[in-house]
């Protein structure tokens, strides 16, 4: 019996999931609950369960493919009877190891038919009968090599406009543009590298009719390849504006001009990158927040000399000898704090109301190669410091490896952003949606300062609050900055305030 497993909502209503990494291929046997393949959704990568024993029978969609919520994307083969299992394609009757047979043989690469679609290099699969089961989900593409241009003695046939790629922009194959047999194909022009040679030309290539136009004699030509100067490039003052020379060693003497950059052949001028998955996301939250809260930053000098020593201190400690410590720790510390003692910064505003919240889910911001996230320990308020030191481990290990889940992403009351790492002073970030304020931390670094009436050397941080104007006025707002900045100058702070 053929079972097709529809992609389902992995959570919050999302409505499309684009497929990373099969992690099966045809053929291969599944069991119940092993994990099939791996989607990407706007919040993060999943890896799907299968609910079936089996044989898979189909890839339903290639890697890289966006797929709508409740579309087909693999079919196993059951094993078992019943009024609708489906044909095989060696007939309803045929027997068990002519069934394995057709398997084996739907596994073994063919050619593709004359203008057969990749599948998936225009949004959809190739047809049934054109699609390559290969190894660990990844499909032969349709014309993916490239071949270098060839350079020929004789002028290559002349190509259809239809046809013709673009010189400067890479064009994927389509049935138009790969039809007909490779002598049909455009020639590469002469490359821009012959004419900075000064003429010089690989064995067979056709000289360009510009250089062949230029006025000179054999043996000028001769120089201007040995001095390696394109004679197109040089003014003639013999008879009839012919080049000399003494044009040739005068133009080999003058200092370069700028030349433009050269384009790489097989690079684009441009890149165009779908906007989906994370980035969709932070966009349409970004705008959201940006347009919707009013934005009130304000910004703090810190000296926090007491909190880096601190933090060389905790590290010696047993408590956290398997963790990693760092500024951020105390950051984190101070905010839970100052909101535990200003809790309106932890609040929402939601139109109606004003939703003061007595926990914290910290957020804290994590630049991905998926993009930005904004993971957040739950209950932060309630951990003691190692806990929280762990915590944040986690969460930038689970936020690197991408494999965050939607669950750790929600509920959100106060995110830091730490832009430090990035070697940046400060920032005016943007509220997290849900959310009235968010703290930047910059980069600490050594600088002069006054120190009782002296100056020294310390080592100092600037801290950024953007709040929700709202519902956190200028007062509340510098406050709570005020006594986050107190807190890293001097530690035992957060001890008395606590």
């Amino acid at each position: 019996m053929r079972r097709e497993f529809k992609l389902p909502d992995v959570g919050e209503g999302l409505t499309e999931a684009e497929i990373v990494r099969w992690l099966v291929k045809p053929g291969d046997t599944v069991k119940v609950h092993q994990e099939f393949v791996e989607i990407e959704t706007a919040k993060s990568i999943v890896a799907l369960p299968m609910p079936w024993d089996g044989v898979v029978a189909e890839l339903m969609a290639d890697e890289g493919q966006t797929v709508d919520v409740g579309v087909a994307i693999i079919a196993i083969d059951t094993g078992e009877g019943g009024a609708d299992a489906a044909p095989s394609e060696s007939g309803a009757d045929a027997a068990p190891s002519e069934r394995i047979a057709a398997l084996a043989d739907d596994m073994v690469p063919r050619p593709p038919a004359e203008g057969a679609v990749e599948p998936g290099a225009h949004g959809s699969p190739a047809p049934k009968e054109e699609r390559q089961a290969v190894l660990v989900g990844y499909g032969v593409k349709t014309g993916a090599a490239k071949r270098r241009p060839r350079k020929a003695s004789t002028p290559a046939p002349a190509a259809s406009p239809s046809s013709a790629p673009s010189p400067q922009t890479a064009v994927p194959a389509t049935p138009a543009s790969t039809t007909g047999s490779p002598s049909a194909r455009p020639q590469a022009a002469p490359s821009g590298a012959g004419a900075a040679s000064g003429g010089t030309a690989e064995p067979g290539a056709v000289p360009s009719a510009a250089r062949l136009a230029v006025l000179a004699k054999p043996p000028v030509r001769k120089l201007a390849k040995d001095l390696g100067v394109d004679l197109t490039t040089v003014k003639g003052t013999g008879p009839h504006g012919s080049i000399t020379r003494d044009d040739l060693r005068a133009a080999s003497e003058a200092p370069p001009e700028a030349a433009p950059a050269v384009q790489a052949a097989d690079q684009p001028r441009e890149e165009r990158i779908p906007v989906k998955g994370v980035r969709k996301m932070t966009a349409q939250a970004m705008v959201a927040s940006a347009f919707t809260a009013p934005h009130v930053t304000e910004f703090l000098q810190v000296d926090v000399t007491e909190t880096m020593e601190a933090v060389k201190r905790l590290k010696a400690m047993p408590d956290f000898q398997d963790v990693k410590v760092s500024p951020l720790l105390l950051v984190a510390k101070a905010v839970l704090t100052a909101a535990r003692r200003y809790p309106m910064i932890n609040s929402a505003w939601t139109g109606e109301e004003i939703v003061v919240k007595h926990y914290v889910n910290l957020g804290i911001a994590a630049a991905t190669p998926r993009g930005l996230i904004v993971p957040n320990i739950k209950d932060a308020h309630t951990r003691s410091l190692p806990d929280l030191a762990k915590a944040l481990n986690q969460l930038a290990e689970t936020a690197r490896s991408g494999r965050t889940q939607p669950a750790e992403m929600a509920g959100g009351t106060f995110t830091i952003t730490n832009v430090g790492v990035f070697g940046v002073d400060t920032g005016t970030p943007i509220i997290n949606p849900g959310e009235s304020a968010i703290l930047a931390f910059g980069l600490v670094r050594e600088m002069p300062w006054v120190v009782d009436g002296e100056l020294a050397v310390r080592k100092v941080t600037t801290l950024a609050l953007s709040f929700d104007h709202r519902l956190i006025d200028g007062e509340l707002g510098s406050l709570f900055l005020r006594d986050v900045g107190a807190m890293l100058e001097d530690p035992l702070r957060m001890l008395a305030w606590s």
